[in-house]
């Protein structure tokens, strides 16, 4: 597990989890290569932007669509590290089926629960091929 960061001082790999502090929550991603990462967020139709278009925790919704964003992009002035939670728990899946799954996704609406299928759940699943969330 990464320090929080503000600025870009960890390089992450294809296929890390990115976690973003966002005030009490985080917001998670993974990384897919040449700054960009995958992740869940806000539908087209809400009228959420910038950095707090990343987090689903404030916005009421059962819907999440996956984006490619730059990094920059998602975590704006917010403090992030990579934080591969689980590695310990669960081998991770190669790189290259993660950064392909997680491309694959991209345009596609998800469902989306706060409790069993948020941010961190997708990023996981993406991982490891195992959905979990242990701020939930």
């Amino acid at each position: 597990m990464g320090n929080w960061l503000s600025q870009s001082d960890q390089t992450p790999e294809p296929g890390d989890l990115i976690e973003v502090l966002l005030g009490g929550y985080q917001h998670w991603a993974v990384y897919v290569g040449d700054g960009y990462v995958v992740h869940l967020t806000s539908p087209p139709d809400d009228e959420v932007s910038g950095a707090a278009s990343s987090s689903l925790m404030s916005i009421p919704t059962e819907k999440a669509m996956v984006r490619k964003q730059k990094l920059q992009e998602v975590v704006g002035h917010h403090k992030w590290r990579i934080n591969n939670i689980l590695d310990k728990k669960y081998k991770p899946r190669p790189p290259q089926i993660i950064v392909e799954e997680a491309l694959g996704q991209v345009g596609k609406m998800m469902e989306y629960s706060v409790i069993s299928k948020n941010c961190e759940h997708f990023a996981t699943q993406l991982r490891y091929g195992k959905a979990e969330s242990w701020q939930v």
